[in-house]
């Protein structure tokens, strides 16, 4: 099977489709219980996969997505990334704002090759991992207003009791790339409505490009102290990080998106340094 739509159950085949593929089959299926959530629609490419076969899937999800040329993230999918053990969180290439069966088939290509670079294969040898079989994960690409990362659990103090949350203006690229001093949520998991922020100087900010990827860019005086989310935003992604790590049975940093207020979830993985799984709900 050279092709796997995420909402397939065969999507939920690590070996077929690599763990973030895995993951975001998983997450998609989970947004059924999160009222006011979404994934973004999109297909792994197995990695025997040509480029007939991708230039296809990528024509059906224009018709998904209701435009011709899709703008689609194109991310690597190893079938040990993303796992209870190990994130190999970027040690591969990710490609944002790709238009065209052309580009994105070349996306596919650079995303498989750059699991065979010298930090990927340092990793995996760190990490007693053999050689990779990659698959690939194509999908809408959302144009976002704001971005956070939030964990079910302090990453830094193990604590319990809230949820954190990193947000910043535009895309997620400058917070998990560490170019921008994020916002930080704090929301009690007892009472979500008592968030409680601590804003910082987000001075750089990703964007996308017309003519496709991305840039960073001075954030505009107007916005740098002004935070990214509102606490009824930070409150809803609270709830959704709760609700994921009760299906995923531990604690889970999950990456997503506000776009026009609507709340896009882009990934969902195990915290790897925590090993006790995380109790409690959020009122």
């Amino acid at each position: 099977m050279e092709i796997v739509w995420l909402d397939q159950r065969a999507a939920r085949d690590t070996a077929v489709v690599g763990g973030k593929g895995a993951g975001l089959c998983r997450l998609a299926h989970a947004c059924g219980a999160l009222p006011g959530c979404s994934v973004p629609p999109g297909f792994a490419v197995a990695a025997e996969a040509g480029p007939s076969a991708i230039a296809a899937a990528y024509a059906e999800l224009g018709r998904r997505c209701g435009e011709t040329e899709p703008a689609v993230a194109v991310r690597s999918s190893a079938v040990d990334e993303d796992g209870a053990v190990v994130s190999f969180a970027g040690q591969h290439d990710t490609l944002l704002n790709v238009r065209g069966a052309g580009p994105v088939g070349e996306a596919v290509e650079a995303c498989r090759a750059s699991a065979a670079s010298a930090r990927a294969i340092e990793y995996r040898r760190r990490h007693g991992l053999g050689s990779p079989r990659v698959a690939v994960v194509v999908q809408c690409f959302v144009v976002a207003d704001a971005a956070a990362v939030a964990f079910s659990v302090d990453p830094v103090s193990g604590e319990r009791d809230a949820v954190v949350i990193n947000g910043v203006w535009g895309l997620g690229e400058s917070l998990v790339g560490g170019t921008a001093t994020p916002d930080v949520y704090r929301v009690p998991r007892g009472d979500p409505a008592a968030v409680d922020v601590r804003v910082g100087d987000k001075a750089r900010m990703t964007v996308a490009l017309p003519e496709g990827g991305t840039a960073e860019v001075d954030t505009p005086p107007f916005l740098r102290r002004r935070p990214a989310l509102e606490p009824l935003e930070a409150a809803r992604v609270a709830r959704a990080v709760v609700t994921l790590e009760g299906a995923w049975g531990r604690a889970v940093d999950v990456e997503c998106a506000f776009r026009d207020g609507r709340l896009f979830l882009l990934q969902c993985r195990p915290v790897t340094a925590l090993a006790r799984p995380a109790a409690g709900v959020l009122a």
